[in-house]
Parts: C-alpha cells; structure tokens; sequence
C-alpha cells in the first residue's frame, strides 16, 4: 500500500515538474520525422495483464521491420531518438503508465507478449508483481543494444539476454523492500543526470 501511494505521488509529481520539458521533446521529435511524439506498445504486467506501454517515439514511423529488440546503430532510431534512448529521457512517459496504477516506478521490466510466451514457469512469477520504470535489471543492462549487435538480435535476446533479466527480476521479487526501491530510484537518477 506505501508502495503504491508513493508510486501514484511521485509520478503525478513528476509530471507535473517536468510537462515543460514534455512539451519541447514533443516538438523535436514532430521537427525531426513525421508521426505521433508518443510509442505505445503492447506489454504483459501484473498476473499477466496486457496492456499499452508510453514512451517517447524514437524510431521512425512504421519502419515495417518486425523485430521488438533495438540493436547498436540500429537504422530505425531517429536523429533526437539517440539522444533520448541514451539519456533515457524516451522512458519518461511511463509516469503515465505508474499514475494508471499499471506500473511501478521499481521492479521487473515489462516484457513484450511475443518474448513472454517463451517464459519457463519459474520466470512467470515475475508477473506476480507489477513491472518497474527502473529496477536492477535496468541498471544492470542500461547498454543493452550494445549486446544485441549480432547477426540473430532476437535469438541472442531469448537465449542469452532475456533468461539473466528474468533470474535477476525474480531475485529482486524475493528480497524487495521499500527502502531497497529508494536505494534502484537514487542509483537510476545518478545514471541518467
């Protein structure tokens, strides 16, 4: 309950602090490539739930390339796309997703429904909780692109990438703690500042 009282509180506050700087990415983005400012995406939260992720669009629009994984130098990104996956400003409008009471701003990342069908049963209790803005895998796998720079992204994601964020995620579910939360939030906001 403390949890998610403080979740909905410093989003609301969040986005109200920073609506000034929403409003000017919201113009570069439109200045730099057609289509809308925000990416919605489909992802799996709490007891499996489907819903729509918020993000700053960094890509070009309907790029046609069926892949969910970003790799280094990837083709899609666009221009002001680099600065705001690098910074991970792009994540930023999640605070909606954590208001709606969707998400948290810690825990597990919110996987993609094509990448949690592969789940084992074991890497299904991450859905116990809801998904996390930031958490430890986050932290832990920040140059994530980087690792996915082979010739099978996708592949090299599911056996290699994805099981390590999964055993991490379901460490954090077994020994959270609030005071652990304030602990991720602090080192997320030292990453990104």
């Amino acid at each position: 309950m403390i949890k998610e009282v403080f979740d909905r509180g410093v989003a609301l506050v969040g986005l109200l602090l920073l609506s000034p700087l929403f409003l000017i990415i919201a113009i570069l983005i439109k200045l730099d490539s057609k289509g809308p400012v925000f990416y919605k995406g489909r992802r799996i939260g709490k007891g499996g739930k489907e819903f729509l992720i918020y993000k700053f669009r960094s890509m070009t629009y309907g790029s046609g390339i069926e892949r969910d994984v970003t790799i280094k130098d990837d083709t899609r990104i666009t221009r002001i796309g680099r600065f705001l996956r690098r910074t991970k400003v792009d994540e930023f409008p999640q605070l909606f997703n954590v208001l709606k009471g969707e998400m948290s701003l810690v825990g597990p990342r919110p996987e993609s429904p094509r990448y949690v069908r592969f789940y084992s049963n074991r890497e299904k209790e991450v859905l116990r909780v809801k998904p996390g803005i930031t958490g430890i895998t986050q932290l832990a796998y920040k140059d994530e692109e980087l690792w996915l720079s082979s010739k099978d992204p996708e592949g090299f994601y599911l056996r290699e990438v994805l099981p390590k964020k999964l055993e991490s995620d379901l460490h954090y579910i077994e020994n959270r703690s609030f005071w652990k939360d304030l602990k991720i939030l602090i080192k997320t906001i030292f990453l990104i500042t």
